[in-house]
């Protein structure tokens, strides 16, 4: 049986950290492709003051665990967000029920992301400033 090549894609023949350090290249270059798009440098931008205050407003390391985890998941939820909407757009500019279904979902994905972070940081804020 002939193994697969992998002209295609370079990546996957690379081994150790010739490896890592190419993946964190491409990931480099993600951030700033989403860079690009409008809300997640909104988000980019609210997390550098929402960072360093989840350690003032956290009283242990699991509540600044979740104060900082919930920012910087609404940045992952985004950069999924817009990778979807990236790969729906390349297939073609028409619309389509599956294209505005699949745009939608991550839409709903980042919306439900800012929820849990409102939530998260109303509470902590509430408890703060009662207790």
């Amino acid at each position: 049986m002939l193994e697969p090549t992998n002209a295609v894609n370079p990546q996957k023949a690379r081994k150790g950290l010739n490896r890592v350090w190419h993946a964190l290249g491409y990931s480099v270059a993600g951030l700033r492709a989403g860079w690009h798009e409008t809300a997640f440098r909104q988000e980019a931008i609210a997390s550098v003051l929402l960072l360093p205050a989840a350690f003032w407003l956290g009283r242990s390391w699991i509540e600044i665990v979740l104060l900082a985890g919930t920012v910087v998941l609404v940045m992952i939820v985004e950069l999924l967000n817009t990778g979807i909407e990236t790969a729906i757009d390349r297939i073609g500019p028409e619309w389509h029920d599956l294209s505005k279904r699949a745009k939608d979902m991550g839409s709903a994905a980042v919306l439900l992301s800012l929820l849990l972070c409102a939530a998260t940081w109303s509470l902590a804020i509430f408890q703060r400033l009662t207790t």
